[in-house]
């Protein structure tokens, strides 16, 4: 089996704990073991990383960037979900 033909595996790293896995990059490997392994080993070579995710490519669903407005827009008529509709104090700078 060549490495042309083993799934591609997809790579989320957590850098350190109590934040959220980013995507980073991705492997071909044949099993979860060896994309694990082959995750540490290309990802985290300067010990970088609390935790690691692979999941094969195939198994990831997405929706359509061209279906944006379906999934996304029809939030916008729900204003109770945006703090839009006040002012904040001038001592407050940010949330």
């Amino acid at each position: 089996m060549s490495a042309n033909e083993w799934p591609l595996w997809e790579v989320f790293i957590r850098a350190k704990a109590g934040l959220d896995h980013k995507h980073c990059g991705s492997v071909h490997a044949p099993d979860p073991t060896l994309a694990l392994q082959m995750a540490r080993d290309v990802y985290t070579r300067r010990q970088e990383g609390v935790s690691i995710w692979v999941v094969r490519a195939d198994q990831i669903t997405a929706n359509d960037p061209s279906e944006k407005a379906q999934y996304f827009e029809p939030m916008q008529d729900k204003i109770y979900r945006h703090p839009s509709f006040y002012e904040l104090p001038d001592e407050v700078d940010h949330l």
